[in-house]
């Protein structure tokens, strides 16, 4: 496949993940407010727990909840599932065709690896497989039926899966994996246990017997997990964007730093979604964030106040950029795979070159990001003479998007 092709192929399966992506959350916020809000009232026909009104578009709506179901089963009953197979289904087409298939560039970091691409392929899939596994066996313990202990828990392996994986993979693609593990484990929820549990109620009422209450209850609970999953998974499909993350020498903690303040906040809007008013939460989750951000804000350094950005140090940059990012990075790029600059960059003039220096500092000297897999095996001595040439004085003021 070209590389053409390729990127077509790469919108077009990015595409279809955030729509049924979006589709999927939106499905999954709507029914955990609904089942929040929806509540008892006056007159309500036999086998209802409760009701609730709305309006919405034009029109008023009103949705019953049967404490356990209806004397008969309606002719028409829509079952949600399909936005969460799409979205687990794109997104790992997406995994495959963007870091194992280009494995050299987003997978592996020689910097931290030897290990060929089969085997961190083998390891980035096999985490999948094994969060899973854990989850699950941890959800049908004791310590399910414990919510505080099992997400205590649930945190601490995250955060040793991140740590192990940081041996092996690049760090941008541990944040993928760690993104695709959670959303492996919302989506088999769905298959191995929502669902499933929804068939047999369906079949209970259907065979005139009682339904498996037990089934229930574990169907509910990995729903409410998947609810709260949510914002930790959409952080780590966008991290890519944010290098100043992944690509911090703490990257671990900052990911299950921001892992609890996605937690946080989805647990805000669930109290406050079923009347409990919690004023500290959400500005205890910003705060933290905040915290984190300057937390790991990187060292002003110190450079020669004296320096010309367009003498002897700036001819030195102007080397680096056109032997280490030009190939990518150029209105004509000469690498091979790469028929445009990424993100529209380009580094070919001393305009351009000086226009970009605040994203060259944050890219190739403080998280040492870029070049993507040190294709073009940038040097630390180069890297140095690129950090002292901004701090010396380079214009920081225009960040690219």
């Amino acid at each position: 496949m070209g590389p053409h092709l390729e990127q077509w192929l790469s919108l077009t399966l990015r595409w279809i993940h955030v729509i049924t992506g979006v589709t999927w959350i939106g499905t999954s916020f709507y029914f955990n407010w609904l089942n929040a809000r929806i509540g008892p009232t006056d007159e309500l026909p036999p086998g209802v727990s409760g009701e609730l009104w709305s309006v919405h578009g034009g029109g008023f709506y009103r949705v019953l909840k049967y404490t356990v179901a209806p004397e008969r089963l309606p002719s028409t009953l829509h079952w949600f599932k399909w936005e969460a197979y799409a979205t687990w289904v794109s997104g790992l087409s997406l995994l495959v065709l963007v870091y194992y298939v280009s494995a050299r560039e987003y997978l592996l970091d020689p910097f931290v690896s030897s290990i060929g691409a089969g085997t961190a392929i083998a390891i980035g899939l096999g985490s999948l497989v094994l969060a899973w596994l854990v989850y699950d066996v941890l959800c049908r313990s004791p310590l399910g039926r414990r919510p505080w202990a099992l997400c205590t828990v649930g945190a601490l392996l995250v955060l040793v899966l991140a740590f192990g994986l940081g041996f092996f993979l690049s760090a941008r693609a541990v944040y993928l994996h760690i993104g695709a593990a959670l959303g492996t484990i919302m989506a088999a929820n769905v298959f191995r246990v929502i669902i499933p549990a929804q068939q047999e109620m369906v079949q209970a009422m259907a065979a005139a017997r009682a339904p498996d209450a037990a089934r229930g209850r574990q169907a509910a609970m990995r729903s409410l997990h998947n609810n709260y999953l949510t914002l930790p998974v959409l952080f780590t499909m966008i991290s890519t964007h944010y290098p100043a993350t992944y690509g911090n020498a703490w990257a671990w903690l900052i990911l299950i730093v921001l892992f609890v303040i996605g937690v946080l906040a989805r647990h805000w809007f669930n109290l406050r979604n079923a009347g409990r008013r919690n004023a500290w939460m959400l500005p205890a989750a910003i705060a933290a964030l905040a915290a984190a951000a300057l937390a790991t804000a990187p060292q002003s350094g110190s450079g020669s106040s004296t320096a010309d950005s367009g003498g002897e140090r700036f001819a030195e940059v102007r080397v680096v950029v056109a032997q280490r990012c030009a190939p990518c990075h150029s209105a004509a790029p000469t690498y091979p795979g790469v028929p445009v600059a990424p993100a529209g960059v380009l580094l070919d003039t001393p305009d351009q070159i000086r226009a970009r220096a605040a994203r060259i500092l944050e890219r190739a000297v403080t998280t040492q990001t870029m070049p993507i897999g040190n294709l073009t095996g940038m040097t630390d001595a180069e890297r140095r003479v690129l950090g002292e040439w901004v701090r010396a004085g380079a214009p920081l003021r225009q960040l690219a998007p």
